[in-house]
C-alpha cells in the first residue's frame, strides 16, 4: 500500500529516514536476524509516519525592511525548507500606542487559518471563484483581530492587515497586487485545507 503511494524520490527518503530510526530502536541481536526485505518493510511504515508529520508544516516570514511614519514595506518569504521570495508587502506604520486601523501588528510568530465568513470573504469568493477557500487569517495577535492577508496598493487599503504585491517602491506603493495574491494564495490555502500548520513570523530590520 505504501509503495503505491510514493515516488521513487520519496521512497528513498523514507528508507533513509527509517534506517536512522532503526539504528536507535533495534538491538544488535535483532539486527543480525533481520533480512533486507524485512528491514525495508520495517523502515517504510515508521518513516512514512515520521516524514509525513514533519512535512505537514509551512513557515512564512515577513521581513520589514523600510518603515516610515505612514507605512511599512517588507518582503514575504517561504522559509519552510529554504528561502523563497513570495511577494512584496505593505502594512501600516509602527506606533508605540495602537491607533485602530492605522497600526501594524507587533513582531512575533502567528498561526494562519482560513476565515470563511465576513464581508471580505464573500467579496473574494465572488471575485476569485473556486480558487478562494477563505481569507488568510493571521490569528491570536495581541490587541488585534481580523488581521488578514489580502490585496491592495497603499496604506489606505489596509487597517493592520498585510498587503502583497509583485513590485514595490519607497513611496509606499506596491504594484500588481492581484497577480501576486493569485500566485501565492493557492499553495497556502491548499496546505491549510490539507490540515497542515501554517505559521507566519514578522521581523523588523528597522523600527
Amino acid at each position: 500500500m505504501y509503495l503505491g503511494l510514493l515516488s521513487l524520490y520519496n521512497l528513498g527518503r523514507l528508507i533513509s529516514f527509517g534506517l536512522r530510526l532503526w539504528v536507535f530502536t533495534t538491538t544488535e541481536a535483532q539486527a543480525k536476524e533481520m533480512s533486507t526485505q524485512r528491514l525495508i518493510a520495517y523502515c517504510i511504515p515508521i518513516a512514512f509516519i515520521a516524514i509525513h508529520l514533519n512535512l505537514k508544516r509551512m513557515k512564512l516570514k515577513v521581513v520589514r525592511y523600510h518603515s516610515t511614519r505612514n507605512y511599512t514595506l517588507g518582503m514575504l518569504l517561504d522559509v519552510t525548507s529554504d528561502i523563497h521570495f513570495l511577494a512584496y508587502t505593505l502594512e501600516d506604520e509602527h506606533r508605540e500606542k495602537k491607533v485602530k486601523g492605522e497600526t501594524r501588528i507587533p513582531e512575533g510568530t502567528y498561526k494562519i487559518t482560513l476565515r470563511t465568513e465576513g464581508g471580505m470573504h464573500r467579496r473574494y469568493k465572488e471575485k476569485y471563484g473556486s480558487m478562494h477557500k477563505g481569507m488568510l487569517w493571521v490569528r491570536d495577535v495581541p490587541n488585534f483581530e481580523w488581521i488578514l492577508i489580502h490585496t491592495g496598493n497603499t496604506e489606505e487599503h489596509t487597517a493592520g492587515c498585510l498587503l502583497v504585491g509583485n513590485s514595490s517602491d519607497l513611496k509606499g506603493f506596491i504594484g500588481s497586487s492581484v497577480k501576486a495574491y493569485k500566485r501565492i494564495y493557492p499553495d497556502i490555502a491548499n496546505c491549510l485545507e490539507e490540515g497542515e500548520e501554517v505559521t507566519i513570523e514578522y521581523i523588523n530590520l528597522n523600527s
